[in-house]
Order: structure tokens, then C-alpha cells, then sequence
């Protein structure tokens, strides 16, 4: 794989091509976008134009340099990423680490990546480190960042992966290149799906809606919850102010695990999505065997409680993903904020 055989992402692709076309490259990007659209891999490429020796600037995707890169093995190209992702993916185990594996880059992580950045590259006139998830940097870690954004070292590029780039420093934000994911075309993402998973078309299309136009997450999609999404969303729809008892039970139940609630929070935001197009007259809905159920619900919900609605569903997703909240005690507090504005 080499940086233009990236799909998906065409303008942010050729703006990278066109840098290293021009010699331009800078010593530090931020790519910003929804997880799994191909920052990632984006950042793969580049770092494979940087250091081949057999294509420079480009990028073969087969020599020994950028096989070994690919895997994370390159002696001169740095991984930074939160403890609990590392353990996540087998590049570390629990015993490795003290404790409970942190979701948050700490500020040794940055100290430590910075002291490998200085030295000499072994292979590469250039070195590059790559950080995935650069916003969950703690406010220590972030600070620790700056002072090398500031005075980077020479021949290094930088590149900063981040799903929620607001959580960072706007001075790091400004010091840094930017370049923006976006989400991936539906059909693109079934195809895939239709490929790789060999899912009918149908299912394909709702799981890569339901992903939100991210191949990561529609590939990592558990497909029996995918097929229990007509319970999650008629429990959630028979939800009625003052049934505690019901509520309690309804997030005891999707809030067993940070997965299991974050599978129920996206099936919900989807679902909220078509009974918003169903207000608005249409009837091509995600939930296309649901469409009745959707029109009943769109004539007895105000548009602004919809809006309200999808955004307490991504609010409480995010909280709960990313800032490793209990997801029960979330889905409870969602649910009492959302019955008593119905």
C-alpha cells in the first residue's frame, strides 16, 4: 500500500501527494476526521514516502523499508498511542503495564517519544512519529508537546491523529498543517462490507450507515446486535416519563458494556435519523423495515426534540468512549434527560 492508493479521502490525499511533489512537506500534520475513514492508513503512506529509499517522496510499498513500516517496525518511524489501544491491538500485553491500561497519552509517553525523535535516524535522513489518537493527550502531556512544536527537530515530521481535534490545545492545532477526513461513502463502505464480511446488500447498507461512513467501525461491527436493533430501538421508543423501573432496566441492560452501549447509543442516533426524514416526507430510511414505526413516532415528536434527542445520543457515545465513563450510570442519566423533555 502506498499514500495515493488510499481511497475514499481524494482531496486530502492529493494534498499530501501535491507536498511531496513541491517539497513542501511540514514538520508537523494534524489529520482530523471520524475514526476509521483512513487516518490511519494515510499516515502510513506518508511516512512510506518519507523514508524509501526505493521511491522517495512516494513511496513503493514493497521494500524492506516500507513492509517493516507498515507493521510498525521501522527503526526511525515512532508509534504513540494511549496504553489501553496498545493492549487493545496485541502490541502490548495487561502485564506489561501497571495498573489499569490508561485510555489518556501521559506525559511520559510524550517524554519519552521526544528523547527518540532526537536521535539520528538509523536508516532514514528523516524520522517520524506518529500519533494516533492525539487528542486524548492529557493537559500535561499536551504542554509537553507544544515545547517540540514549537522547536521541532530537524528532518522530523510529525503527525497528529485525532477524531475530536477540539479536545487540543489551539496551539497546537495552529502550529501543526491540517488535513481533513471525512466520513466515507455509504456504498463504498458496503461494498467493503459485502466483500469482506459477505453480508447481503441489505444488511451491508445498514451496518455502514449505522458506522457512520467508517469502514473501522462497520469491519468491527457486531452483527448480532446489529440483528437485535429492532429491540434496542421499540424498548427505547416504549420508554415513558415516570416508568423508572423500565428505564432502570433498559440501561442496565445496554449499559453491561462500553461496547454494548456504544453499539445501542449508534443504532439509536441512526434511528433518530430516520424518524427525521420520515418527518420530513421521505420514506429511504436506514431502518427500512421499520419505516411505519418511524412515521408513528415522527407525528407524535417535535422536530427540535429529534435534534435535541440525536444530540444527548452522540454526547453521551462520546462521554462514554472517550472519557471511559460508566456506561449504565450514563444511560440512565441520557434517558431521565430525554423523557423529560419529550
Amino acid at each position: 500500500m502506498t499514500l495515493a492508493s488510499v481511497v475514499g479521502q481524494p482531496r486530502a490525499i492529493d494534498a499530501l501527494l501535491a507536498a511531496l511533489r513541491g517539497g513542501s512537506v511540514h514538520h508537523a500534520y494534524l489529520f482530523a476526521g471520524p475514526e476509521g475513514v483512513g487516518k490511519e492508513l494515510a499516515a502510513v503512506g506518508l511516512a512510506q514516502a518519507l523514508t524509501c529509499p526505493e521511491k522517495p517522496n512516494e513511496g513503493c510499498g514493497s521494500c524492506s523499508s516500507c513492509t517493516r513500516l507498515a507493521k510498525g517496525s521501522h527503526p526511525d518511524v515512532s508509534w504513540l498511542m494511549p496504553d489501553a489501544q496498545r493492549v487493545e491491538r496485541g502490541l502490548a500485553g495487561r502485564s506489561d503495564i501497571q495498573g489499569t491500561p490508561s485510555r489518556e497519552i501521559r506525559v511520559e509517553q510524550i517524554r519519552g517519544l521526544l528523547e527518540r525523535i532526537t536521535l539520528r535516524g538509523l536508516e532514514s535522513k528523516r524520522k517520524v512519529a506518529i500519533v494516533v489518537d492525539a487528542h486524548m493527550m492529557n493537559p500535561q502531556a499536551q504542554n509537553a508537546f507544544l515545547k517540540t512544536l514549537e522547536e521541532p527537530p530537524a528532518d522530523t515530521t510529525l503527525i497528529l491523529l485525532a477524531s475530536a481535534p477540539d479536545k487540543m490545545l489551539p496551539t497546537i492545532r495552529s502550529r501543526c498543517s491540517k488535513v481533513y477526513f471525512g466520513p466515507l461513502p455509504v456504498g463504498f463502505v458496503a461494498e467493503r462490507l459485502q466483500k469482506e464480511r459477505k453480508l447481503d446488500p441489505q444488511t451491508a447498507e445498514l451496518a455502514a450507515v449505522m458506522a457512520g461512513g467508517s469502514l473501522g467501525r462497520a469491519l468491527a461491527l457486531d452483527l448480532d446486535a446489529l440483528a437485535a436493533r429492532k429491540d434496542i430501538i421499540s424498548g427505547f421508543e416504549a420508554l415513558k416519563p415516570g416508568e423508572v423501573g423500565a428505564m432502570l432496566r433498559w440501561a442496565e441492560t445496554f449499559g453491561a458494556s462500553r461496547e454494548l452501549a456504544e453499539q445501542a447509543l449508534s443504532i439509536l442516533s441512526m434511528w433518530t435519523r430516520d424518524v427525521s426524514l420520515a418527518k420530513a416526507g421521505m420514506e429511504r430510511l436506514a431502518n427500512q423495515d421499520l419505516i411505519q414505526l418511524a412515521q408513528e413516532v415522527a407525528a407524535r415528536t417535535h422536530e427540535a426534540v429529534l435534534h435535541r434527542r440525536h444530540a444527548l445520543l452522540e454526547k453521551t457515545k462520546t462521554t462514554i468512549v472517550e472519557r471511559n465513563a460508566a456506561p449504565r450510570l450514563q444511560l440512565e442519566r441520557m434517558l431521565i434527560e430525554l423523557l423529560e423533555g419529550r
